[in-house]
């Protein structure tokens, strides 16, 4: 690495963040550790604009971590309900109860200590203990990457483990030995606001006369391994009967881990199956309600749903609860399903 990069880039970094960066947003300006990874947790893989709402909601109803330890598990998926990639929101109640159970109420306070908590990576530890304790650690998220990838025109494929080891170690030479709250959010900042995805605004960048990729900004961070998108299709049923409609909590691992859904099936036979029995349930017709395209990270869903009222007997139909109408506000349910019953 040019040692006039090493130099320069955590001065002129700082000096930026301090004029041009952000500073508004309700998870700056603190040292609370419970706010600060609170905050980290909701941005992974989520808009700044999405997560100011939740993040508001969350503090009201979870005022410190103790408090969100003591919830029930199933509020606070259902507050997290259109957030998505709900894992977060199971690691971050399982991670509160650690920091309850083991560390009296207090997270840790150095990187590695808070790394050994349920879903908290190398780079969310180093953001907190930057931002709270001062430590000087790096971080490599996302924009990190793309920032760090660009300047120093690093050739590494970062779908490799082994390279992006090797920028974690460029990354960890940069990091200034006073500053580093202003350098960490700085990084932060320019990923998010000049050194965008697609179009950069190389011009206004602090970096522009030291970035070594700047003039093919798009090559990098290197990345070939692209992600094969899969195709899944199932059957939905809908049974609703004096204003209730049954529910089943989905198992603890794998999509929507936890939530609430209707009774799913493989195909429309092993759904009518599951409805036909001597007692006569099917005896209310099935209506066919529109068909859902929902596309996750890793593949397309095509969600076909079908709706009995009124079933003639209970008898023979799936296991679940029932829930009346008024009451599934207070149910953590998928995206598309909360948008099915509530268009």
């Amino acid at each position: 690495m040019p040692e006039a990069l090493i130099e320069d880039f955590a001065p002129r970094l700082i000096a930026w963040q301090r004029q041009h960066g952000r500073s508004s947003l309700p998870w700056q300006n603190t040292r609370d550790p419970y706010r600060v990874w609170l905050s980290e947790i909701m941005l992974q893989q989520t808009q700044v604009s999405t997560v100011l709402g939740y993040y508001a909601r969350f503090l009201e109803r979870f005022p410190s971590v103790v408090d969100l330890a003591n919830a029930h598990l199933d509020e606070v998926l259902a507050m997290w309900q259109g957030l998505g990639y709900y894992s977060r929101a199971r690691n971050l109640h399982r991670c509160a109860e650690a920091v309850r159970d083991l560390h009296g109420g207090e997270f840790p306070k150095t990187a590695a200590g808070l790394q050994e908590l349920p879903g908290i990576g190398r780079s969310t530890a180093a953001a907190i203990a930057a931002f709270c304790f001062g430590q000087r650690v790096a971080i490599l998220d996302g924009n990190v990457k793309r920032v760090l990838g660009r300047v120093l025109a690093f050739e590494g494929d970062l779908s490799s483990s082994a390279q992006e080891k090797k920028l974690w170690v460029l990354a960890e030479e940069l990091v200034p030995a006073k500053g580093v709250e202003s350098y960490t959010q700085g990084l932060m900042d320019l990923g998010a606001t000049v050194c965008t995805p697609k179009n950069p605004a190389c011009v206004i960048c602090p970096m522009n006369d030291l970035c070594r990729g700047r003039a093919e900004p798009l090559r990098y961070p290197v990345k070939t391994k692209k992600l094969k998108r899969g195709h899944r299709e199932n059957w939905w049923l809908w049974l609703e009967k004096d204003g209730r409609v049954l529910l089943q909590q989905r198992p603890d691992k794998g999509v929507w881990a936890g939530l609430w859904s209707l009774p799913m099936f493989d195909d429309e036979a092993s759904l009518r199956a599951a409805c036909a029995d001597s007692s006569g349930a099917t005896g209310a017709p099935m209506e066919a309600m529109p068909r859902i395209e929902h596309a996750l990270t890793h593949f397309d869903w095509v969600l076909h749903t079908r709706r009995v009222q009124n079933p003639v007997a209970d008898a023979g139909l799936p296991a679940g609860q029932w829930v009346a109408r008024e009451e599934l506000a207070r149910y953590a349910l998928p995206a598309p399903l909360k948008k099915l019953i509530d268009p």
